[in-house]
Protein backbone atom coordinates (compact mmCIF):
# COMPACT_ATOMS: atom_id res chain seq x y z
CA UNK A 1 0.00 0.00 0.00
CA UNK A 2 2.86 2.44 1.16
CA UNK A 3 4.51 2.29 -2.94
CA UNK A 4 1.41 2.70 -4.42
CA UNK A 5 0.92 5.74 -2.52
CA UNK A 6 4.52 6.77 -3.30
CA UNK A 7 3.89 6.11 -6.78
CA UNK A 8 0.93 8.27 -7.23
CA UNK A 9 2.75 11.50 -5.34
CA UNK A 10 5.12 10.86 -7.84
CA UNK A 11 2.92 10.80 -10.42
CA UNK A 12 1.16 13.76 -9.53
CA UNK A 13 4.39 15.70 -9.08
CA UNK A 14 5.54 14.99 -12.06
CA UNK A 15 2.61 16.21 -13.98
CA UNK A 16 3.87 19.54 -13.82
CA UNK A 17 6.57 18.92 -15.44
CA UNK A 18 4.87 17.19 -18.54
CA UNK A 19 3.26 20.36 -19.26
CA UNK A 20 5.53 22.26 -21.43
CA UNK A 21 4.39 23.95 -24.30
CA UNK A 22 5.79 22.66 -27.86
CA UNK A 23 5.22 25.53 -30.67
CA UNK A 24 3.79 23.57 -33.64
CA UNK A 25 3.88 25.81 -36.34
CA UNK A 26 4.02 25.11 -40.29
CA UNK A 27 6.68 26.93 -42.07
CA UNK A 28 6.35 27.21 -46.05
CA UNK A 29 10.07 25.52 -46.64
CA UNK A 30 13.21 25.11 -44.20
CA UNK A 31 14.68 28.18 -44.73
CA UNK A 32 11.93 30.10 -43.10
CA UNK A 33 12.16 26.79 -40.15
CA UNK A 34 15.83 28.07 -39.62
CA UNK A 35 15.35 31.95 -39.52
CA UNK A 36 12.61 31.19 -36.78
CA UNK A 37 14.84 28.89 -34.47
CA UNK A 38 17.99 31.15 -35.41
CA UNK A 39 15.42 34.12 -33.78
CA UNK A 40 13.87 32.53 -31.28
CA UNK A 41 17.32 31.45 -29.94
CA UNK A 42 18.91 34.71 -30.71
CA UNK A 43 16.82 36.92 -28.40
CA UNK A 44 15.92 36.80 -24.74
CA UNK A 45 13.00 36.20 -23.01
CA UNK A 46 11.75 39.34 -20.49
CA UNK A 47 10.30 37.52 -17.84
CA UNK A 48 13.11 34.67 -17.59
CA UNK A 49 15.84 37.25 -18.68
CA UNK A 50 18.66 34.61 -18.72
CA UNK A 51 16.90 32.57 -21.03
CA UNK A 52 16.02 32.68 -24.69
CA UNK A 53 12.68 32.69 -25.85
CA UNK A 54 13.16 28.93 -27.53
CA UNK A 55 13.63 27.63 -24.46
CA UNK A 56 11.38 29.49 -21.87
CA UNK A 57 7.93 28.48 -20.87
CA UNK A 58 6.60 31.52 -19.92
CA UNK A 59 3.71 33.13 -21.45
CA UNK A 60 5.30 36.40 -22.97
CA UNK A 61 8.03 34.08 -24.60
CA UNK A 62 5.10 32.35 -26.18
CA UNK A 63 3.90 35.52 -27.80
CA UNK A 64 6.48 36.73 -28.71
CA UNK A 65 7.18 32.94 -30.61
CA UNK A 66 4.21 33.64 -31.73
CA UNK A 67 4.52 37.26 -33.23
CA UNK A 68 7.95 36.26 -35.00
CA UNK A 69 6.00 33.64 -36.78
CA UNK A 70 3.16 36.30 -37.87
CA UNK A 71 5.88 38.38 -39.10
CA UNK A 72 7.73 35.74 -40.78
CA UNK A 73 4.79 35.18 -42.70
CA UNK A 74 4.06 38.75 -43.56
CA UNK A 75 7.80 38.31 -45.22
CA UNK A 76 9.51 40.58 -42.85
CA UNK A 77 13.18 39.92 -42.58
CA UNK A 78 15.08 39.21 -39.65
CA UNK A 79 16.63 42.54 -38.93
CA UNK A 80 12.93 44.07 -39.34
CA UNK A 81 11.94 41.56 -36.50
CA UNK A 82 14.82 42.35 -33.91
CA UNK A 83 14.07 45.88 -34.69
CA UNK A 84 10.12 45.51 -33.87
CA UNK A 85 11.35 43.13 -30.73
CA UNK A 86 14.00 46.01 -29.23
CA UNK A 87 11.60 48.98 -30.22
CA UNK A 88 8.88 47.24 -27.89
CA UNK A 89 11.28 45.26 -24.93
CA UNK A 90 14.47 47.46 -25.38
CA UNK A 91 18.07 46.27 -25.99
CA UNK A 92 17.55 44.33 -23.23
CA UNK A 93 15.85 41.67 -25.29
CA UNK A 94 18.70 41.20 -27.46
CA UNK A 95 21.40 38.77 -26.26
CA UNK A 96 24.46 40.91 -28.31
CA UNK A 97 22.98 44.10 -28.16
CA UNK A 98 24.50 46.67 -31.17
CA UNK A 99 26.74 49.24 -30.08
CA UNK A 100 25.16 52.55 -29.04
CA UNK A 101 25.72 55.61 -26.95
CA UNK A 102 23.05 53.67 -24.32
CA UNK A 103 24.63 50.03 -24.65
CA UNK A 104 28.97 50.87 -24.64
CA UNK A 105 29.46 50.85 -20.84
CA UNK A 106 27.30 47.16 -21.58
CA UNK A 107 30.57 46.08 -24.13
CA UNK A 108 33.37 48.01 -22.41
CA UNK A 109 32.65 48.17 -18.62
CA UNK A 110 33.69 44.75 -17.58
CA UNK A 111 37.33 45.75 -19.46
CA UNK A 112 37.18 49.12 -17.72
CA UNK A 113 36.74 47.30 -14.39
CA UNK A 114 39.60 44.53 -14.96
CA UNK A 115 42.12 47.52 -16.12
CA UNK A 116 40.63 49.77 -13.41
CA UNK A 117 41.35 46.94 -10.88
CA UNK A 118 44.78 45.96 -12.29
CA UNK A 119 46.08 49.89 -11.54
CA UNK A 120 44.43 49.64 -8.00
CA UNK A 121 46.33 46.58 -7.42
CA UNK A 122 49.59 48.18 -8.99
CA UNK A 123 49.31 51.22 -6.71
CA UNK A 124 48.89 49.27 -3.72
CA UNK A 125 51.81 47.16 -3.97
CA UNK A 126 54.11 50.45 -5.16
CA UNK A 127 52.97 51.81 -1.92
CA UNK A 128 53.62 49.00 0.02
CA UNK A 129 57.17 48.53 -1.04
CA UNK A 130 58.06 52.06 -0.82
CA UNK A 131 58.31 52.88 2.62
CA UNK A 132 60.42 49.67 3.67
CA UNK A 133 63.25 50.21 0.98
CA UNK A 134 63.54 53.79 2.24
CA UNK A 135 63.89 52.87 5.45
CA UNK A 136 66.40 50.23 4.82
CA UNK A 137 68.71 52.75 3.01
CA UNK A 138 68.59 55.32 6.48
CA UNK A 139 70.03 52.54 8.27
CA UNK A 140 73.32 54.21 10.82
CA UNK A 141 76.46 52.13 10.96
CA UNK A 142 75.55 50.84 14.42
CA UNK A 143 71.83 49.51 13.57
CA UNK A 144 73.31 47.63 10.31
CA UNK A 145 75.89 46.24 12.13
CA UNK A 146 73.41 44.69 14.49
CA UNK A 147 71.22 43.62 11.60
CA UNK A 148 74.10 41.94 10.19
CA UNK A 149 74.84 40.10 13.75
CA UNK A 150 70.98 39.19 13.63
CA UNK A 151 71.37 37.64 10.47
CA UNK A 152 74.22 35.75 10.97
CA UNK A 153 72.23 33.87 14.14
CA UNK A 154 69.18 33.53 12.00
CA UNK A 155 71.84 31.44 9.62
CA UNK A 156 73.96 29.44 12.35
CA UNK A 157 70.28 28.25 13.47
CA UNK A 158 69.14 26.76 10.44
Amino acid sequence: MKRWLAAAVLGMSLAGVAKAAIDTYQFRDDAERERYQQLTKELRCPKCQNQDIADSNAPIAADLRREIFRMLGEGKSNQQIVDFMVDRYGDFVRYKPALSGRTWLLWFGPGILLVGGFAVLVLIVRRRRGPVAEGAEHLSAQERERLAKLLEKEQTHD
